[in-house]
């Protein structure tokens, strides 16, 4: 057992970097030495094969051995096994609705919710730790049974979160403005939006912004905050009607 600990990046690669570059010193420390396997869970996107090599050269290159999935026969008793999960990004729809075909979404929620096995997300991954994925970016181009997600924590986070641009004349919606549409719906759960470089790390009911870039919250009915690298965020912890104060 022992209490929750999740990573739930905004982004797999920043600009200029490679593939999880800017975050491995926060993924080392965050696994540390007792974890030597990571099971990685590829749904997001369509080539697994391929995104599980990229995944594993990476974590093997940081001293992690990585089980992919999709290689199992059983996915559900992969995840009663392993000792640390991974999420990566991709199209969250796609993910979701494979977490729910492999009846995965109860055994996620109890090894890392009640084992204490160190979840990690990135982008789609870090959607589908969250309330539900109302929030993403992505295109629903596939049906899910359900838009709730893992549950991990009690909102919602908008990976990639981008700023409106100033000097731009395009006319679409600004994330913003979707995610005040999202609150305009009644008993909607804060939403933190993570700029790329940005993650927060949650170790039991401690929530802290970590990485290069702030971080923007939403709260239901309340001007949005900004907020850096450091922030306390545990509070969002305690309560998912943090919207109702």
């Amino acid at each position: 057992g022992g209490p929750r600990r999740l990573l739930l990046v905004s982004n797999s690669t920043l600009h200029g970097g490679g593939y999880l570059g800017h975050c491995q010193q926060h993924i080392q420390s965050f696994l540390g030495e007792k974890v030597k396997r990571v099971l990685f869970v590829p749904y997001a996107l369509h080539d697994r094969d391929a995104y599980a090599r990229t995944a594993r050269e990476k974590f093997e290159s940081l001293g992690y051995g990585l089980d992919s999935i999709h290689e199992s026969c059983d996915p559900v008793e992969a995840v009663r096994k392993s000792e640390a999960i991974f999420i990566g990004g991709g199209n969250t729809f796609r993910l979701l609705k494979a977490l729910y075909d492999n009846s995965l979404i109860q055994e996620i929620r109890k090894r890392v919710l009640e084992d204490g096995i160190p979840y990690m997300g990135s982008s789609a991954g870090t959607n589908v730790a969250t309330v539900s994925i109302n929030t993403t970016n992505d295109m629903p181009i596939v049906y899910p049974p359900s838009l709730q997600a893992l549950g991990l924590v009690p909102f919602n986070i908008n990976p990639h979160y981008l700023d409106p641009d100033v000097k731009s004349t395009h006319m679409g919606e600004t994330r913003e403005e979707r995610i005040r549409q999202y609150h305009e719906e009644p008993n909607t759960p804060p939403v933190l939006g993570l700029r790329e470089g940005a993650m927060l790390l949650v170790e039991g009911d401690k929530a802290t912004l970590q990485g290069v870039t702030g971080a923007r919250l939403f709260l239901r009915g309340k001007k949005p905050t900004e907020h850096e690298p450091g922030t306390d965020f545990s509070f969002l912890l305690i309560d998912s009607n943090l919207q109702n104060l």
